[in-house]
C-alpha cells in the first residue's frame, strides 16, 4: 500500500462530501454529522482555496483515489501540529494513516521544521499507537475536548525533526 501525498484540488470536496455521509466518521474526525452536501462543498472549496499561510492541507491518495487528508497547522517556521484523517473507513487500522503520517513527517522536515506536535483525544487507542509508530513522544495534556460525544483528557504528543533519532 502506498499512500502519497499531494495539494488538494476543486473536486476533492466530493471525496469529503462521501466522508460526511458516514455517521461513524463524523463522530471519530468531530465532523458535524448531517451536513448538507453543499455546506460540505463550500467549506471544502475555501480550504482548497488556501489563503492562511499557518495551515497546510494536504490530500493523502491510495491508488490515485483520495482517501483522506494530513494537516500542519500553525506553522511558524519551526514547528507545527501534526494532523491526519482517513477518510475512507474500510482503510481504518490497515495502515494508511500510518503511512501518510511518515509522509508528513518528511514533507515537514522538507520545510525546514524542526518540531511537530499533535493532540489525540485519549480514549482513541488507534491514534496513540500511531503516534508512538511515528515516533511522536507524550509530553503533556492539552485542554479537554469533545470526542464521540462526550469531553475527555487530551494527550499532547512531540516528534523532533532533522536528526537520526525520531526522540532527539
Amino acid at each position: 500500500m502506498t499512500v502519497t501525498l499531494r495539494p488538494l484540488r476543486p473536486g476533492d470536496e466530493e471525496a469529503a462530501v462521501r466522508w460526511a455521509a458516514d455517521p461513524v466518521f463524523c463522530r471519530a474526525a468531530d465532523w458535524t454529522p448531517g451536513l448538507a452536501p453543499r455546506v460540505v462543498r463550500r467549506h471544502w472549496a475555501a480550504i482548497i482555496a488556501g489563503g492562511d499561510p499557518a495551515f497546510l492541507r494536504l490530500g493523502a491518495e491510495l491508488d490515485g483515489r483520495l482517501v483522506g487528508f494530513v494537516d500542519l497547522a500553525g506553522l511558524d517556521g519551526t514547528s507545527a501540529e501534526f494532523g491526519i484523517v482517513i477518510g475512507e473507513r474500510a482503510l481504518w487500522g490497515q495502515g494508511a494513516a500510518r503511512r501518510a503520517g511518515e509522509a508528513l513527517i518528511a514533507h515537514a522536515a522538507g520545510l525546514g521544521l524542526s518540531r511537530l506536535t499533535a493532540l489525540v483525544h485519549a480514549p482513541n487507542a488507534r491514534s496513540h499507537a500511531l503516534m508512538r509508530r511515528l515516533g511522536f513522544v507524550e509530553a503533556g495534556h492539552a485542554d479537554p475536548e469533545v470526542y464521540m460525544g462526550e469531553v475527555v483528557p487530551v494527550v499532547r504528543y512531540e516528534r523532533e525533526l532533522g536528526s537520526d533519532s525520531p526522540h532527539s
